[in-house]
């Protein structure tokens, strides 16, 4: 079904009937499609569930285009970012699009699945410029950290798993239960592999979070770990393109401040947590979408 789902994005984008907005879309990286996944599961036998699967990744879609104007990423999942082959203001447009086109076909759908998706947007742009105002500085407030990554990330998904519930007429608190928790999850794990892993797998640099001021879950641990002397040094490291050097030491102070695995285990704790949540539900295929997302190689 997810082979619908895109052919129906496509058909959302193509109904403006402009060729370079469909010529632009086809350079946005597809991705993982976890938000669509979730409510195919969820709400698999609606008419509407491949809708709004489509719709939710549009709105995903754009929110990215945004957010790498706003890192000045230059790559997204291993390619050439739309800013960085066409310019900032055409990502942006194309942002807005995407969004708005979203926004009309979602109000063809039942208000309060409209309701819970355009709530998790507002969110998911709240936690976009919280990000924005955090990465001016260091900081070391884990629930400041905690409510930027729901309001960023785990919103749209826990929007996502509620929206197919009440698609369907199925009791929402446990899908968004677990949505929220999946979500925090997966973004914890992408914040571990910004770190574990080597630039060709993230299919961006290695260690760019720290350089770009975000201050993530494995520092903040790191951080509360560290004697003075480290913590001065990693204070100065924040925002600077590392060195090897540099780098080495992060790597080396990350294992033995038990940071990573600190981080780990919160990020399997909160996976756990979402399977629990819709243990009754009847659902099937849930909580190998929780295995696919947070038990990435680390």
């Amino acid at each position: 079904m997810l082979e619908l789902v895109e052919k129906t994005m496509r058909e959302i984008v193509a109904s403006l009937d402009d060729a370079r907005v469909c010529s632009l879309y086809e350079g946005v990286p597809s991705g993982k499609r976890l938000r669509a996944k979730l409510i195919l599961k969820i709400a698999s036998t609606h008419p509407d569930a491949v809708k709004l699967a489509a719709i939710v990744e549009l709105i995903h879609a754009a929110s990215l285009l945004h957010d790498d104007v706003i890192d000045d990423a230059l790559t997204r999942r291993g390619v050439d970012s739309i800013n960085a082959r066409f310019g900032n203001k055409t990502a942006i447009m194309l942002g807005d699009i995407l969004y708005s086109k979203g926004f009309f076909e979602l109000c063809a759908l039942p208000s309060s699945v409209a309701q819970t998706i355009s709530n998790a947007v507002a969110l998911l742009s709240l936690g976009e410029l919280q990000d924005v105002e955090l990465a001016q500085r260091f900081h070391h407030d884990k629930a400041t950290y905690d409510q930027m990554i729901y309001n960023k990330t785990a919103s749209l998904i826990e929007a996502s798993a509620k929206a197919a519930a009440q698609l369907v007429g199925k009791p929402w608190e446990p899908f968004a239960t677990y949505g929220r928790n999946l979500g925090l999850a997966f973004q914890i794990v992408d914040d571990i592999l910004d770190i574990t892993q080597d630039s060709q797998t993230l299919g961006k640099p290695a260690l760019n979070d720290f350089a770009e001021g975000k201050t993530t879950l494995p520092y903040l641990y790191m951080y509360e770990a560290l004697n003075t002397e480290d913590k001065a040094m990693l204070l100065s490291l924040f925002g600077v393109v590392l060195s090897p050097s540099q780098a080495a030491w992060i790597h080396e102070k990350m294992h033995t401040s038990g940071a990573l695995s600190r981080s780990i285990a919160h990020a399997k704790r909160l996976g756990k947590e979402a399977l629990d949540a819709i243990g009754e539900t009847g659902v099937e295929g849930l909580d190998k979408v929780v295995i696919q997302m947070i038990e990435r190689e680390f």
